[in-house]
């Protein structure tokens, strides 16, 4: 009869070939008992062995883009789990939970899982596991756009990591905090929260990968208030950290650089940006092309060139909602530029000509030039029974009333003097 380590390498040796049968493999393994009576050395072997086997058929299972059969591991794995260290249980349990990353649309096989897991953990009065679930699912309750309920798990959780002064998760929930504010738009929340966030990393040791999420929303936040500059600099700090630990994330950041450059309008800069060292293994990916796409049209004021960037690169640039946002406003300003530039040589000017040379519709461009024109960006009025913008030259500032008002004042202070001068005589 084979042995346990033989079984479990030849469900290795089957995994791509006969994912069936090293499913089956691997589920016999963690089927068997360790007997009562053997060695301390001999059930330490059994228990790695099973170990292995779990994680095992949770890669087998995260390959097949299986997140029901990953749940299945996970509650599977409590079994195992009881008889370990609980820091080790803990590990085990992330590590299950991180195989369902790569599978799409499970987030909400991933929250089940999660709420049935923090019971669990709750009962067996394992705290740290518990805290430790419940920050992964405030982020995916984030990811999936349920903010009150990301919000109200944060305040229970900040409550009681505050009463242990566990500092690391403290930052992690903070930081969530920031992002779920930001969601919902609450940005002097959002930057309180993110403050809170960098307090509490100030006083232990910043893993590398959580200062560059901190640096991340920092740069987003300062990007929101339209501060690129500073936003540029905290986007390369994280693009140089996560760089350095080869971290997927570092592309996001890239993007997010050369958002920055194109807002502050420098689209030319975009080209030496992505000559540097770091840059240089990301500047042929169709993500760098899509902004590389954006940055040309925005040098060239080509509106038309801007829509195909956005159409031909939907995924990469209306995914993200920070790009999306800022690509919007973006767009906004660039129409406004192209039709100063079609009504300026006119003094009465068709709409419907105004629509035809920046390529939209009469309706979209009629709702603009209404706004520009109650922005003051020019001054004229839309006459809608003719169809046409009337534009009148930019008043000149009259400044005869204020220097009347200036004579007023001194002759005021002459008659007070005066006035002063007699009660003293007097």
């Amino acid at each position: 009869m084979p042995t346990t380590e033989e079984v479990l390498k030849e469900a290795q040796d089957l995994a791509k070939t006969n994912p069936k049968q090293a499913e089956v493999l691997y589920k016999q393994i963690l089927g068997q008992t360790v007997a009562e009576d053997v060695t301390t050395q001999e059930k330490d072997a059994a228990l790695r062995h099973q170990e292995s086997a779990l994680l095992k058929l949770g890669e087998l299972y995260r390959d097949q883009k299986n997140a029901q059969g990953v749940a299945e591991v996970i509650n599977l794995s409590r079994a195992f789990v009881s008889s370990t260290a609980k820091a080790k249980t803990a590990k085990l349990i992330r590590t299950l939970l991180d195989f369902f990353t790569p599978i799409p649309d499970s987030q909400k096989i991933q929250i089940s899982v999660l709420l049935d897991n923090i019971s669990w953990a709750k009962a067996e009065k394992r705290i740290f596991l518990k805290h430790s679930l419940e920050t992964r699912l405030v982020g995916l309750q984030l990811e999936t756009q349920q903010f009150k309920s990301a919000l109200a798990l944060i305040e229970t959780l900040l409550t009681e990591l505050k009463r242990l002064d566990d500092k690391m998760i403290l930052t992690e929930v903070h930081l969530l905090e920031s992002r779920v504010y930001r969601g919902i738009g609450n940005l002097a929340k959002s930057k309180a929260a993110l403050t809170s966030a960098r307090t509490a990393a100030n006083s232990i040791y910043c893993p590398p990968h959580l200062q560059a999420q901190l640096d991340l929303q920092s740069g987003i936040l300062h990007a929101e208030d339209k501060d690129y500059t500073t936003a540029y600099s905290y986007f390369f700090e994280t693009f140089e950290n996560l760089s350095a630990q080869d971290d997927p994330g570092a592309l996001g950041a890239l993007k997010y650089m050369l958002l920055c450059k194109v807002m502050l309008n420098l689209p030319e800069d975009v080209t030496s940006l992505l000559s540097i060292k770091l840059a240089t293994k990301y500047a042929q990916l169709r993500d760098v092309e899509s902004m590389r796409a954006v940055a040309r049209a925005h040098q060239n004021r080509n509106l038309a060139d801007f829509e195909k960037a956005l159409k031909d690169y939907k995924n990469e640039l209306s995914s993200d909602p920070t790009i999306r946002t800022h690509l919007s406003a973006l767009y906004d300003h660039l129409l406004e530029q192209n039709l100063l530039r079609i009504v300026e040589p006119y003094s009465v000017v068709e709409v419907e000509y105004v629509a035809q040379q920046v390529g939209q519709g009469r309706q979209e461009v009629e709702i603009k030039l209404s706004q520009m024109i109650l922005d003051k960006v020019f001054h004229g009025v839309l006459d809608q029974g003719r169809g046409c913008l009337i534009i009148f030259d930019r008043p000149e500032a009259d400044n005869t009333y204020g220097a009347a008002i200036d004579t007023l004042e001194q002759v005021g202070k002459v008659v007070d003097s005066l006035y002063a001068k007699t009660v003293k005589i007097a």
